[in-house]
């Protein structure tokens, strides 16, 4: 378990030092006062380079990683044309690729780890205390989801850059570019795009036409041929995720927090419409549970609607008298979650010991 404490401590030393000082978040002229972090760039570099680095070299971690070495084996031996037609185009290209270089498995997931750890940053730059905020998803969203479920791990990386850029340019087809790579990698990205453009508040017939419009051309470019295996693997067969629950659980809380202070937590109009939505989303996911015949459907959701843990939890000290006290609850909360995750999660064995494919 070292490899996964020693990821934690980094990046929880780091949140607890990043120096912060008061300001007005970026692009909202006369917003609430919050803790703006100083400086943003320069300490999350090495640190993210670190992450993509673990979840890269790891070696028979994950409950789908002889899965992946599965696909591995046959892509990297198959033509261009067959490789693409065969999964998600983009996974399956990486795959294509390195196999032409006559790389390994593990090339394959670092650059996938690369990506992912690139998206994280890029979102995380937007939140008031950045360092905070990537400790937050140190517990689940990077050690189970990235080092576990690589491709949607990517696909979730992209949306983060897509939802960053979002909040920096406010520009909707810009947004719809990243939901179209990300749907590359995991076809299921696409449900990302109904949020980001219902938030907006103006020209409500152009919204509308936008997303059919891109859901169209994402669905004959993507799902057409597809939907039919999709319908039958989620609903069909009634698939379960064993810790789908807890998934949703862990996005009730924060979803909670933030539609009670959603105008205290310091986010721009068009962000706070966006998250009170994905708030939605995720308490609706509870009764999900109980009525839709998968609940691994809901489980994928609920994996897409995680980046509103970082959102919630990394501005925690605006809701309280002080930002330190609020970052040692953020730090307890993130070392309770890991700790529990790695000794106690039904499928724990799949990730403890950490193993990698460098030779000491």
């Amino acid at each position: 378990m070292f490899p996964y404490w020693l990821l934690f401590s980094l990046f929880a030393i780091a949140a607890l030092t990043e120096r912060a000082r008061p300001g007005a978040v970026p692009g909202s002229p006369g917003a609430p006062l919050q803790m703006a972090a100083q400086p943003a760039v320069g300490p999350l570099i090495p640190l993210f380079l670190f992450m993509a680095l673990m979840i890269g070299v790891r070696f028979q971690v994950g409950a789908d990683y002889h899965s992946y070495i599965n696909i591995f084996s046959w892509t990297s031996e198959a033509t261009f044309d067959e490789a693409i037609e065969r999964g998600d185009p983009g996974y399956q290209f990486v795959n294509w690729l390195v196999g032409q270089w006559d790389g390994k498995m593990w090339h394959v997931n670092l650059i996938c780890g690369a990506i992912f750890a690139w998206g994280l940053m890029r979102f995380c730059q937007r939140q008031p205390a950045p360092l905070l905020a990537a400790l937050v998803a140190i517990p689940y969203l990077v050690t189970v989801v990235a080092m576990g479920y690589t491709r949607q791990a990517v696909a979730i990386g992209v949306i983060m850059a897509g939802l960053a850029s979002l909040d920096r340019r406010g520009s909707i087809p810009h947004f719809v570019i990243y939901v179209g790579i990300a749907a590359l990698f995991h076809r299921t990205a696409i449900i990302a795009l109904p949020l980001a453009i219902f938030a907006g508040r103006r020209n409500h017939l152009l919204n509308l036409i936008a997303i059919v419009l891109a859901g169209l051309a994402l669905y004959y470019s993507l799902l057409e041929e597809s939907v039919d295996t999709l319908v039958k693997n989620y609903i069909e067969a009634r698939y379960g995720s064993q810790g789908a629950a807890i998934r949703v659980a862990m996005n009730v809380l924060p979803a909670t927090i933030l539609l009670i202070y959603s105008r205290k937590l310091g986010l721009t109009d068009y962000s706070r419409r966006f998250w009170v939505l994905v708030a939605l989303v995720a308490l609706a996911c509870v009764p999900a549970l109980f009525i839709v015949p998968s609940t691994t459907a809901i489980d994928r959701i609920a994996l897409y609607l995680i980046p509103i843990q970082i959102v919630v939890f990394s501005r925690l000290g605006l809701l309280l008298n002080g930002a330190a006290l609020g970052r040692l609850m953020v730090v307890a909360y993130s070392f309770a979650i890991l700790f529990v995750w790695l000794n106690f999660a039904a499928h724990a064995f799949a990730w403890v010991p950490y193993r990698t494919v460098i030779e000491w």
